[in-house]
């Protein structure tokens, strides 16, 4: 009788995905037609992938560090690579063949420095970066839920002060693209990307005396899914969001509109509308696409207890990478994925300050006990 009480519970779930998501597209559809409602499916389909692939940028960061393994870390190269290769030739010609499309090429200096840093601190005391606190909350975990809310009130604060921090010094915004064309920009980040591709392997072989082996597909659609696969559907979702977007995926531009929308309620600040904004409306789709796939999975089931050290390391982490996201131009998604899938230098300098805040951030974890 349990178990069948589970299993109604799962699908009653399932079926309130599914009409979240369709009531999602049909109120977003007056603010923008069409690709109001792509921009609710493809984030759907980005829930579901993230999931059942438990595609984390957070973990896949810390296992280098902390269990000499790379699988995590290569899979995203393989995420970048697949997307990269439409996404050039489409910044560079798209627009020749009817398919404008542009790329984040933002400059990078002091501030961004500073957010990225901030950023890689607070996604592993958050216990996940963006997409991740998304898709986790999506699937149920109420301490995510807490990540999320702090992680859209540093976002609006970083908006608030950006423009002072904006004055500090900064590099001009730098295209591989432009300057070198899609072909050759492809290479230097397939070499890139491969040198330390490679890295991960002799640090793993090292520690370990072979490459641990990876999860493999269970199910497509009740999950789990292997790392590579999960990399070919995100980049899929990536390259329909360059294709019917015109633009790479993001995430917390969505999140300042969300915040903005709760002062409103509040009685602060003039009208918003959460519908109105593509990465808001995506974001829905995230979060509903991911609880679709708990479900599928049999495994949406909240839990609201949290202890007091949770709590705090889920406001503290969602403040670092509101704040550090609104100064680094984005996030794990739209800085790194979309800045050196659009070319563009930022993305890999967004990479290593953040790779060095996350180094600190999981020595911080370890100190308090969080593992």
């Amino acid at each position: 009788m349990q178990v069948a009480t589970m299993e109604t519970s799962q699908k009653t779930v399932l079926a309130a995905a599914l009409a979240g998501l369709a009531a999602v597209a049909v109120a977003a559809f007056p603010y923008g037609g069409m690709q109001k409602v792509y921009a609710v499916l493809i984030g759907g389909l980005a829930g579901l992938a993230l999931y059942h692939a438990s595609f984390g940028f957070t973990a896949a960061w810390r296992h280098i560090l902390t269990e000499k393994k790379g699988t995590g870390l290569r899979a995203q190269f393989v995420l970048i690579l697949l997307t990269s290769a439409v996404s050039f030739p489409l910044i560079a010609w798209g627009a020749d063949f009817g398919v404008p499309t542009g790329g984040f090429v933002f400059p990078f200096g002091v501030a961004a420095a500073i957010g990225a840093f901030m950023f890689g601190i607070g996604m592993q005391l958050g216990g996940g970066c963006a997409s991740g606190t998304l898709f986790t909350s999506g699937g149920g975990s109420t301490r995510m839920m807490v990540t999320l809310l702090f992680f859209v009130i540093g976002s609006v604060l970083g908006a608030a002060h950006f423009s002072q921090w904006n004055q500090l010094p900064k590099l001009p915004a730098y295209s591989l693209v432009k300057d070198f064309g899609p072909h050759w920009a492809f290479l230097l980040t397939a070499l890139v990307l491969g040198a330390i591709a490679l890295w991960t392997i002799r640090v793993e072989k090292t520690a370990h005396g072979e490459l641990l082996p990876s999860r493999q597909t269970g199910s497509l659609l009740k999950g789990a899914w292997s790392p590579v696969l999960g990399a070919v559907m995100i980049a899929v979702v990536c390259i329909l969001t360059f294709v019917l977007i015109g633009r790479p995926w993001g995430i917390t531009s969505g999140f300042v509109v969300w915040g903005k929308k709760g002062l409103e309620l509040l009685g602060f600040g003039g009208q918003v509308s959460v519908l109105r904004d593509t990465t808001s409306v995506m974001n829905f789709g995230i979060i509903l696409g991911a609880m679709a796939a708990a479900a599928l999975a049999g495994k949406f089931a909240p839990v609201w207890h949290l202890s007091a050290k949770d709590l705090a390391t889920a406001v503290i982490g969602g403040l670092l990478m509101g704040y550090g996201a609104r100064l680094a131009y984005g996030c794990n998604i739209g800085a790194y994925l979309g800045g050196i899938t659009s070319g563009s230098l930022h993305g890999w300098l967004w990479l290593v300050f953040a790779f060095v805040g996350s180094l600190l951030g999981t020595r911080l974890r370890f100190k308090l006990g969080m593992g």
